[in-house]
């Protein structure tokens, strides 16, 4: 028979089972401002909404379909009242569906969409055009209420202009109509002229030796205007 007060240590494996239960579960991932800007919840048949019911690893939530990373991969804001994405709109960079119809959206998108090189489907209001213009995407639909741009291309292969980047250089898609040049590793500085590593040692030691040779400069100067006062 046990005493009062003791407990066996078979009495504390529920406990420990539970303890380690719930260190186990993964804590919930914080959703994207981008998810919450609008208030509602997405339309079931809305073209985002079919795109995330299509694979049954992504999930639903706010306006937003996002991947067990929460990685945001489809974001619909259709009829949110705006007139620009915000400053949030940067978070579904990695987005390949985007609907932005119904907006009052004002300004050429162009730079808007920097950096949203996987995207392949973007649903814009009537008026408004695809960023980068027609020959950025493969397919632009016009409907009543709204415009479709399809398959982004990537322009570095099909500019057919091989100035289009210097010798040293490479060319890289940054977004609808964005390119940009790369230098190749050991190159660097004004059209990719110069090779070799770019030095920060040496860079920072002449800015170092510079404002120091200044500094005592200025000290010796107003050292002799005190003497002479």
């Amino acid at each position: 028979m046990a005493r009062a007060g003791f407990r066996s240590p078979w009495s504390l494996v529920p406990w420990a089972a539970a303890l380690l239960l719930v260190l186990s579960v993964p804590r919930a991932l914080a959703l994207p401002e981008i998810c919450i800007q609008c208030p509602g919840s997405v339309q079931n048949l809305s073209e985002v909404a079919l795109y995330c019911k299509r694979t049954p690893e992504l999930m639903l939530q706010g306006h937003c379909c996002l991947n067990g990373k929460g990685t945001i991969l489809g974001l619909d804001l259709q009829n949110c009242s705006l007139k620009d994405p915000g400053p949030n709109f940067a978070q579904a960079h990695n987005a390949v569906i985007i609907d932005l119809q119904a907006n009052p959206l004002k300004g050429d998108l162009a730079n808007t969409f920097r950096g949203f090189t996987q995207l392949q489907t973007l649903i814009l209001p009537q008026g408004v055009s695809c960023p980068g213009g027609i020959n950025a995407w493969d397919i632009v639909t016009f409907y009543i209420s709204n415009q479709t741009c399809q398959g982004q291309r990537n322009l570095c292969n099909s500019t057919g202009d091989p100035e289009t980047c210097p010798e040293n250089g490479s060319c890289v898609p940054v977004g609808p109509g964005l390119l940009q040049c790369v230098c190749a590793d050991g190159f660097h500085g004004y059209k990719c002229m110069r090779q070799g590593s770019f030095s920060l040692l040496m860079f920072f030691g002449i800015l170092g030796s510079t404002t120091l040779s200044i500094s005592l400069l200025l000290w010796g100067t107003q050292r002799r205007k005190a003497k002479t006062s």
